[in-house]
């Protein structure tokens, strides 16, 4: 495990990483999970092995620090994995992001597009305000008060197994806060971002999500956008053949 400083207080964000060459890939997990847990697996897969691979936790997630004093806004937790990234040295790196921590890897290539030269996002929030179905919305709808109360230990009664397993490693302000900082969005969003950014893209959208909003607009700006059979939100589980090509380049 390694770490780097990312507040004035000396709060540190922390990864794992498995030694190889070439480029860095650097997996981002979404809210309330954590990277290891949903993308180590992937890693593995003979098609990505030998490839110097992080799997870094965002502020207030897994075995990150959860200060209280941080906003946990997606531009926060973007300069946060900056940091992760100066410390190991990586420059030029190939980002794979699911959901929240997609929205963060475009924020990130758009402050610092000196360690971005592609991104792998899944499912990522590209607008702000999504729908009430979606994770973020749903914790969104309570204050930080009425969250810390009760609304966090309602919220892990209704997810599935999987999420509440990273969940209940996710500090409650860290993630009221973080889901509140995604449904607000960017200004410029992400979706504009996106479009903007130099870097090699790839969107990948689960069949069973239904049908990604803005599709021909983010095809014309350069972005190779996947439809993944048989998958929803969580690709690199429902699909992980498909989800590991498409990081292959195939």
């Amino acid at each position: 495990m390694k770490e780097a400083h990312f507040d004035a207080q000396g709060s540190r964000v922390r990864w794992t990483e498995a030694d190889g060459s070439g480029p860095a890939r650097v997996y981002v997990h979404g809210l309330g999970a954590a990277s290891a847990a949903y993308h180590a697996h992937i890693a593995a897969r003979p098609e990505l092995a030998g490839r110097r691979s992080l799997f870094l936790d965002l502020p207030g997630h897994g075995l990150s620090d959860r200060p209280a004093d941080f906003s946990y806004s997606l531009e926060d937790h973007a300069d946060a994995v900056a940091a992760a990234l100066d410390k190991a040295q990586v420059g030029g790196a190939e980002i794979v992001a699911h959901s929240m921590g997609g929205s963060v890897a475009i924020v990130l290539a758009h402050r610092r597009p000196d360690l971005v030269t592609r991104l792998v996002l899944t499912e990522a929030n590209l607008d702000p305000h999504p729908p009430a179905t979606a994770g973020s919305s749903g914790i969104a709808t309570y204050t930080e008060e009425d969250f810390l109360a009760h609304g966090y230990a309602r919220v892990l009664e209704q997810v599935g197994s999987t999420w509440a397993a990273t969940m209940r490693l996710a500090d409650p302000l860290a993630l009221h806060r973080s889901a509140t900082g995604l449904v607000a969005g960017t200004s410029p969003t992400m979706r504009h971002m996106l479009m903007e950014l130099p870097a090699d893209r790839i969107y990948m959208q689960g069949d069973a999500s239904g049908e990604l909003a803005g599709r021909d607009e983010l095809t014309a700006a350069g972005v190779r956008v996947v439809t993944v059979p048989g998958a929803g939100h969580n690709v690199m589980f429902d699909n992980a053949d498909a989800f590991v090509a498409a990081i292959a380049g195939r």
